[in-house]
């Protein structure tokens, strides 16, 4: 591998961690929101079933 390569190697693993630390605080943020979401849509359907069953009693 010539000077010129390694120097491109170099340059391009570079620039994909500066993509990198980029893009990964906008996808951790995407997961925690789609974990958030998912956690509310739980709590309505539980309290949905809970108020189906103190009607029923």
């Amino acid at each position: 591998m010539t000077t010129a390569q390694t120097e491109g190697l170099i340059s391009m693993l570079t620039v994909l961690g500066m993509f990198v630390l980029l893009v990964l605080p906008s996808v951790i943020g995407i997961v925690h929101d789609r974990r958030i979401d998912r956690q509310i849509k739980e709590a309505e359907q539980h309290r949905s079933r809970q108020r189906r069953f103190a009607r029923a009693a």
